[in-house]
């Protein structure tokens, strides 16, 4: 398999999770106030492992709590060492409770670390850039505590899977052991169980948070957290109260991790992400509505009309009279001129993230499309574009992310290891990745592995949040899939934000963490004993 990140369709083609936080007017340094020994790293059982002491006003109330950083060998049916872990544990000590909620958190790619949650979303320092939306790309950028954190209501642990971060295989392991979606689920799995030996949290409600391949990840976990003899061929015994999902992608995947959609309902699905983005930069003929009406129309127009004349014209049965209908209709939704819109009917994220703007000179990001860059110089290749870089979003603020991190991993964590962080890794690890599942049946979408999990555990909640303005991960494909798969409406929740694929960047981090802590008490954070209302 070569070169996923170009074969995938443009609403998924990078499947990459980068996210990132508010702004803020000053930076405030941690309130650091003890560093422990750390053990040096000569064998694969002397793990490192380093300690410090915090605090933070989370709403008002002054939370004390430690850091640790460091890892976690995992282990083969053998009892030896194959991967070694790296996660950043936060648990509150004022006070501290082996009942308290744990919140395991994770990013995507695959290959994605976790420090775009980290930085951007619920842990307790964050990022700050000069501007909430296109901001400057070059430092100096900030490091502040974070006021959104849930930190308040539940302990927090960021979890780096193995190819990434300062994770590793070790001993007599494979990096096959680890790259697949079954293999990757098992492994954390084995961590989390080794985390609620190691700090004692067993009687603990657990809840995970995943973001774009994490979601998948999150879907898998609990199948393999419970345990069973035809999937991990191990009894854990671990179930959860709740998981949140964001920038979600839950299509099934074919052996080359090509989601598994039909092609009329993945365009139709992509129209209301795109008519969001051009009603918010002023473009098309619906002005005249509210951005809720705007959206809710279009997500009608796409689901009916649309999707019935993509249909059609794959079956040449749309007449000319026809066409001009919907084709207008599409004007009106998206702001590209009739004839941009071609023969075909369809618009694809790619192609109107470089129209939609042209006229200004400017093309509109896929992961956040409030985002721009100049158009001049983008390429417009598949290929030649590079996803990061090019792409308006990502090229904005992955370099704060990646140096706002290293900077509180140094300052405030002394984590001083001599060896590169993998923010995101694509080489080897995309190529080799195992999209093959077991005990599934071919083309099963990863919402049916939730459907699951909710039924074994009639307790368990989630919460799907999605970005309007996410042209990678529209949020009408996650709400598609999970009505499809029939999840239990009374315990599935679906938040949309004025966001992108980050969904709590630029302005939507508090509203986030609200819905977030919202879960976490309503789920079995009575723990707290903390009211649930936000």
């Amino acid at each position: 398999m070569k070169g996923i990140a170009t074969k995938l369709p443009d609403a998924v083609r990078i499947g990459v999770c980068a996210v990132f936080a508010l702004a803020c007017a000053s930076c405030s340094p941690a309130n650091e106030t003890d560093v422990s020994a750390v053990a040096t790293q000569s064998h694969p059982d002397a793990l490192y492992r380093v300690e410090t002491n915090h605090s933070i006003v989370i709403r008002g109330e002054s939370v004390d709590y430690k850091a640790i950083a460091g890892e976690t060998l995992l282990y083969d049916m053998a009892g030896a060492p194959v991967a070694s872990i790296f996660s950043f544990s936060y648990i509150r000590t004022n006070p501290a409770d082996a009942e308290r909620p744990v919140l395991f958190i994770f990013n995507g790619g695959p290959g994605a670390a976790s420090l775009w949650l980290h930085m951007g979303a619920v842990g307790p320092r964050r990022l700050v850039l000069d501007s909430e939306v296109n901001p400057s790309n070059v430092p100096p950028f900030g490091v502040a505590d974070n006021p959104y954190s849930v930190l308040d209501v539940a302990d927090l642990v960021f979890i780096d899977p193995v190819g990434t971060g300062f994770s590793k295989v070790v001993g007599a392991g494979n990096t096959s052991d680890f790259w697949g979606v079954d293999e990757d689920a098992n492994a954390v799995a084995q961590f989390i169980e080794l985390w609620l030996d190691e700090y004692g949290r067993w009687n603990a409600p657990k809840f995970l948070m995943g973001e774009s391949y994490g979601s998948i990840r999150a879907a898998v976990l609990p199948r393999a957290l419970m345990g069973g003899p035809f999937y991990t061929g191990v009894m854990r015994g671990v179930t959860l109260n709740g998981i949140i999902l964001l920038g979600t992608m839950l299509e099934a995947r074919t052996e080359t991790g090509a989601p598994v959609i039909d092609a009329a309902l993945g365009n139709a699905l992509a129209l209301p992400s795109i008519a969001a983005t051009a009603w918010s930069h002023g473009k098309g003929g619906k002005q005249d509505l509210e951005f809720d009406e705007l959206y809710a129309a279009a997500h009608a127009f796409a689901t009916g009309t649309y999707l019935e004349a993509l249909h059609a014209e794959a079956a040449d049965g749309l007449s000319d009279r026809e066409r001009e209908s919907v084709k207008q209709q599409l004007a009106d939704y998206s702001g590209l001129a009739t004839e941009d819109l071609g023969e075909t009917l369809v618009i694809t994220p790619r192609d109107f993230a470089k129209q939609l703007l042209q006229q200004d000179g400017l093309e509109v990001g896929i992961y956040d499309s409030r985002y721009t860059m100049p158009l001049a110089n983008s390429g417009g290749d598949p290929v030649a574009d590079d996803p990061v870089a090019d792409d308006p979003a990502m090229g904005r603020y992955v370099p704060g992310f990646v140096a706002a991190f290293h900077q509180m991993l140094r300052d405030d964590l002394k984590v001083g290891l001599k060896r590169p962080y993998g923010a995101i890794v694509w080489k080897d690890l995309l190529n080799a990745w195992n999209w093959e599942r077991g005990g599934v049946a071919d083309g099963q979408s990863y919402a049916v592995d939730l459907a699951w999990a909710m039924r074994r555990n009639p307790d368990l909640r989630l919460l799907v949040a999605g970005g309007y303005f996410d042209l990678a991960t529209p949020p009408s494909m996650a709400l598609h899939a999970i009505e499809e798969a029939g999840l239990p409406a009374d315990r599935v929740e679906i938040k949309n934000y004025a966001s992108g694929h980050m969904l709590y960047l630029g302005g939507t981090s508090e509203a986030f963490a609200d819905d977030v802590r919202s879960l976490i008490l309503a789920s079995g954070g009575e723990a707290n004993g903390q009211d649930a209302s936000p």
